[in-house]
């Protein structure tokens, strides 16, 4: 099992990779690389954001909230 492929401690099953560094499971258990294991909410939204970092652009996964508007 490749290091990207997540095991959810909830299930057991594997994780799906959504963006790099965020993936999801099927029981509402996510893993974010900085973040750790955690339950989504549905107020949650997953989106990518334009950073640059060391002179190059990467989007970096973030979550927003729907309240957040």
């Amino acid at each position: 099992m490749g290091n990207s492929n997540k095991v959810c401690p909830n299930c057991d099953r594997k994780m799906k990779q959504q963006f790099i560094g965020l993936q999801h499971c099927k029981c509402g258990m996510s893993w974010k690389k900085d973040e750790g294991f955690f339950e989504r909410t549905p107020d949650m939204i997953f989106a990518l954001e334009r950073r640059t970092i060391g002179g190059k652009v990467k989007q970096v996964p973030i979550i927003r909230y729907q309240s957040d508007k």
